[in-house]
C-alpha cells in the first residue's frame, strides 16, 4: 500500500541516516517503525475492552473466575 506522509526536517534526516545505516529503504524502515508502534499499542484496545466488561457490573463476582479460584484453593496443601 502507498501512502503520503509529511514528516519534520529534522526526523526525516534522522530517518534517512538510519535507514542507510541499516541498508535498508526508507519505506521498510518506515514499515518496521510503524508495525512496532502497532504491536506496542495493541493491548490498548484489549485494556479499554475489559475495563468497560468490569464497569458494566462490577460488584458481580465473575462465576468462572469464582469456580477456577474455588477449584485452585480446594488443589492447594494448607499448612498448620
Amino acid at each position: 500500500m502507498k501512502t503520503a506522509i509529511s514528516l519534520p526536517d529534522p526526523v526525516y534526516m534522522a530517518a534517512d541516516r538510519l535507514a542507510k545505516r541499516m541498508k535498508l529503504s526508507r519505506s521498510a524502515l518506515y514499515a518496521r517503525a510503524v508495525e512496532e508502534f502497532v504491536k506496542r499499542n495493541a493491548h490498548d484496545d484489549l485494556t479499554a475492552e475489559i475495563n468497560r466488561a468490569l464497569a458494566e457490573d462490577p460488584d458481580e463476582p465473575d462465576p468462572f473466575v469464582m469456580s477456577a479460584a474455588e477449584a485452585t484453593l480446594r488443589r492447594v496443601e494448607w499448612k498448620k
